[in-house]
């Protein structure tokens, strides 16, 4: 294949676009808007300003994808003259609507940006094009998910990957389109409709051997509905080659891939590994939180955790944006014992949550509450919550979550004086951790059960037995933190890890603990 300083100046405009989509496909990007800017001024040459507007625009189109708007805005300009100057009415006006309307979506006119989409439609459909016909479909279904009617938008989310799957539109349109549907899904937490999709496209993608950049994105998609579903070998694997490809093309997802080879590691156990992963996304401009703040709590460092993701909390705006770390912070600020600021993040999720309506949201949100409420001691509450959540993830095929939702609803029973609700909660739990293979999970069942499958009494740090005595001695927190030389809050974190350890839920109960055991 010739490359853009090899092919020779004989080649007709047509063969030089062949070779900028080529070249574009391959993620030879600077290749490409040469051979697209030679066919251009080929196109010029010999009067056909039609094709040679259309060439402007696609180049346009791939310097758009790479970040580069100041001169992508320049050959959409370009594009746009040559069609006025010569009175043509072109389905290359079609393709030019196309930058205006995702601006309009950008921008928060999804109205304007539905009308806009459902222009260039009609453009499509008088000119049989069917390539813009489907990003114009696609388009409004974004568009009108903004304005709120997800059915509507779905479906037409649907039939434009439908077209892409017949094979009804050209790679580099068929490439963008699924990323802007992932990333719908995204926008509206529609696992399933993720996964259906992404394995759709993980076999368009295998029957095109020389397409990379839109392989190493699906590629990318691929590895986070899969560990979605707890399958983090094959998650892992395509993560990793992602991070191969997108880094080769200097692609801006990079930083993504990085962040999701991490995030298998943590959920693994493999904390190192993790943290390499977690600098590697940072170098490549993608912050490594919520992952890095739940790192360090897997790891018992709760301060730093802690001030990690109210950080992250304080940067994040963007409703959609803040559920992760929402869902982050209610875990850590209930492991630090700051039981107001969990109550608060569980709060926020669950507006979200109910405010879109996914299945995955809810569950989340009640896992949330449940946990919330149980630091609270609302036994009841929080068995409701949980047994919501637990059903949601195991429709979802969610493990990891389940399990986790699993070992709360152990300690529920646990409370109501139920050891053999508890301990079928936490077998069930163990059985999913085995499953996905998860290390430090099951080291932290085995730790909290002993080896029996009920919980392990008195297993308390040293520091949590200086807390404990001092507690059955009727010191407050804070005089517990003087006497000991450690924060209030640090105090309470130790007070609730006793409770959960000993089963009980009251200072009462655990100062009669202790008396039973002569720690008095």
């Amino acid at each position: 294949m010739a490359d853009a300083q090899t092919a020779g100046p004989s080649l007709e405009a047509e063969d030089l676009e062949r070779l900028a989509t080529d070249a574009y496909l391959k993620g030879r990007d600077e290749e490409s808007e040469d051979f697209r800017a030679r066919a251009h001024r080929a196109f010029l040459n010999r009067g056909d300003r039609e094709r040679a507007a259309c060439s402007a625009f696609w180049l346009a189109f791939g310097l758009l994808q790479r970040g580069a708007s100041a001169p992508a805005s320049g050959w959409l300009a370009r594009a746009d003259r040559i069609l006025d100057e010569a009175h043509l009415d072109s389905v290359v006006r079609g393709y030019l609507l196309m930058p205006v309307a995702v601006r309009r979506v950008v921008t928060g006119d999804p109205a304007g940006a539905d009308a806009t989409f459902t222009e260039a439609a009609e453009i499509a459909r008088r000119f049989g094009d069917r390539d813009l016909a489907s990003l114009a479909c696609h388009g409004r279904g974004r568009a009108i998910i903004r304005l709120g009617n997800v059915t509507l938008g779905v479906s037409l989310l649907d039939e434009a990957m439908v077209a892409v799957m017949a094979g009804d539109v050209a790679p580099i349109v068929a490439g963008d389109i699924y990323c802007s549907v992932l990333e719908a899904c995204q926008e509206i937490f529609d696992v399933r409709r993720a996964y259906e999709w992404t394995i759709a496209f993980a076999r368009w993608c295998a029957a095109q051997s020389d397409l990379i950049r839109y392989r190493g994105e699906c590629l990318l998609y691929r590895a986070e509905v899969l560990q979605l579903r707890g399958e983090w070998s094959d998650a892992m694997r395509d993560a990793r080659d992602a991070s191969g490809l997108l880094t080769s093309t200097r692609h801006p997802m990079a930083g993504t891939a990085f962040y999701r080879v991490g995030e298998i590691h943590r959920l693994r156990g493999e904390f190192t590994k993790a943290e390499a992963a977690y600098t590697r996304a940072n170098e490549h401009g993608r912050n490594p939180q919520p992952g890095l703040a739940l790192l360090r709590r897997a790891q018992g460092r709760i301060d730093d955790a802690a001030l990690s993701i109210r950080a992250v909390l304080a940067d994040t705006r963007a409703r959609t944006r803040r559920v992760a770390p929402l869902i982050a912070a209610v875990d850590i600020f209930v492991a630090a014992g700051e039981r107001e600021d969990a109550r608060s993040a569980a709060s926020e999720l669950s507006e979200i949550a109910r405010a879109i309506g996914a299945p995955l949201l809810s569950a989340a949100s009640a896992h949330a509450d449940g946990a919330v409420l149980l630091a609270h001691d609302d036994v009841a509450g929080a068995s409701a919550a949980l047994r919501h959540a637990c059903d949601t993830w195991r429709e979802l095929g969610m493990g990891y979550e389940e399990a986790h939702t699993r070992l709360l609803m152990a300690n529920v029973c646990t409370r109501c004086g139920d050891p053999d609700g508890s301990d079928l909660h936490v077998n069930a739990a163990r059985q999913l951790f085995k499953r996905l293979n998860a290390a430090s999970c099951l080291a932290h069942v085995a730790d909290q059960t002993g080896k029996g499958p009920r919980r392990r009494i008195g297993a308390l740090s040293n520091r949590e037995v200086q807390v404990l005595r001092l507690l059955a001695a009727g010191k407050t927190n804070r005089e517990t933190a003087e006497a000991l030389f450690i924060s209030e809050r640090t105090v309470a974190r130790h007070v609730s890890n006793i409770f959960d350890k000993l089963g009980v839920s009251t200072r009462a109960g655990a100062t009669a603990w202790a008396y039973q055991r002569n720690l008095i």
